[in-house]
């Protein structure tokens, strides 16, 4: 939440949550944060600061200010978790979760490029391998519980609804502009911001390996079965094509109401 209460966003991650923070940063302070939002401890209120929470709290539970968030193509959003958390070189100078890649590595046998991400492998046959520890770890909890990175959307958005929030916007990242303009379009901010003159802020930028094919080509058959059977909510309630992997933009309208209802619980 902004300092001056002017706007509550959920943060789900790998749905341009950096990009979205620095925005809010900005629209209080008239500049951008200097490094990674994610590591900012002023400038705006966080949950994770446990003087921001009665704060937080407040406001959500008086629906005191407007309340947002983001989505993204679940396949997109899967792959992407992949390149970042697995194959990648964190901004500390370590891999993701210290003994995580290696043990994932052993147990599931998937490639991650060499030490640096760098060097060339089988992409597609690792994805996959990789798709099945996501599954195991969502379905049953092992070899660990789920990371924040490839949980289901609707499980980060539902505790906003659950514990007194109500969503007043939720938008797809596949259309950034058009959905951040109309929350910014919608509050008061301190700072006016021009988002056609704004960077985008994806800090997971060059940590990994490029993608080397397009998005449809990681998924096969199987794949495709498995990333439903993951995220069925999360296609059925922010409107994706689950059967189409190619198909990054949304099929439908987001309906607020039946994501209030069915989160709700």
């Amino acid at each position: 939440m902004t300092p001056s209460e002017s706007v509550v966003y959920r943060v789900v991650p790998k749905c341009a949550c950096s990009t979205i923070g620095q925005i809010l940063y900005y629209s209080d302070h008239g500049r951008f944060y200097d490094g990674d939002i994610h590591d900012a401890r002023e400038g705006l209120h966080k949950w994770a600061q446990p003087e921001s929470q009665p704060i937080i709290e407040r406001n959500v539970t008086s629906h005191g200010a407007f309340a947002f968030t983001a989505v993204r193509n679940p396949y997109a959003r899967i792959l992407s978790s992949f390149f970042d958390k697995i194959c990648g070189i964190q901004r500390n100078g370590n891999r993701y979760r210290g003994n995580l890649v290696p043990m994932v590595m052993q147990t599931y046998g998937i490639e991650v490029g060499g030490a640096d991400g760098q060097e060339p492998f089988d992409q597609i046959r690792s994805f996959r391998r990789f798709l099945l520890f996501a599954r195991d770890t969502i379905r049953w909890r092992k070899p660990m519980d789920p990371d924040i990175h490839w949980s289901s959307m609707s499980g980060h958005i539902s505790t906003f609804i659950v514990n007194g929030g109500r969503y007043d916007d939720i938008f797809w990242t596949e259309r950034f502009d058009e959905g951040m303009k109309s929350v910014l379009d919608r509050i008061e901010t301190p700072h006016p911001v021009d988002l056609g003159a704004m960077p985008r802020f994806n800090e997971s930028a060059g940590h990994g390996p490029t993608r080397a094919h397009p998005v449809e080509d990681y998924f096969d058959d199987l794949s495709r079965h498995l990333v439903y059977e993951i995220y069925k909510r999360d296609f059925e309630l922010f409107k994706y094509d689950p059967w189409d992997p190619g198909n990054r933009l949304p099929t439908g309208e987001i309906d607020l109401d039946e994501v209030h209802a069915k989160l709700g619980d």
